[in-house]
């Protein structure tokens, strides 16, 4: 299963869910993410990279943009906001059927966005981790129900 998580620049949540989801090393599973306004070849921001690192989750990020070729590569692309499910919609129609937002994929009565904790402290950043690993611990249960059962 290719996955794809989508936010704005690619600097704190889509790259903060990738690496929580890539450390838990899942059969069959590829990560990528990539956001709607990234600056190419920027790096996770200051304060993601220190979560991680006091999580003891290794991920080496360069920001990317949003593609048409990791659209096509993508089984779901899941989204931090509604708007970003929206604008991945808008330019590029034929992903209709595999976008969701993180909160709509794993937790479909929930709210719909992930907090966004640019600019914000340590604290905010470890506030949007706990979230983002909650959301990614039922999106595994998710992933391992589907699984054929032997």
């Amino acid at each position: 299963m290719n996955i794809y998580f989508v936010c704005t620049g690619n600097t704190c949540r889509s790259p903060m869910a990738e690496a929580i989801l890539k450390n838990k090393q899942l059969p069959n599973v590829e990560v990528r993410s990539a956001g709607i306004y990234a600056l190419e070849g920027g790096e996770i921001s200051e304060n993601a990279r220190a979560v991680l690192a006091e999580e003891n989750i290794q991920h080496n990020h360069v920001s990317k943009g949003i593609n048409q070729q990791d659209i096509e590569w993508a089984d779901v692309i899941l989204t931090m906001t509604s708007a970003h499910k929206d604008m991945v919609l808008r330019f590029f129609s034929q992903a209709q059927n595999k976008t969701f937002t993180l909160k709509e994929y794993v937790t479909p009565y929930s709210g719909q966005d992930v907090f966004d904790p640019f600019g914000g402290d340590l604290n905010l950043y470890k506030q949007t981790y706990q979230e983002l690993k909650r959301l990614i611990e039922e999106l595994e249960i998710k992933y391992r129900e589907g699984l054929p059962k032997e």
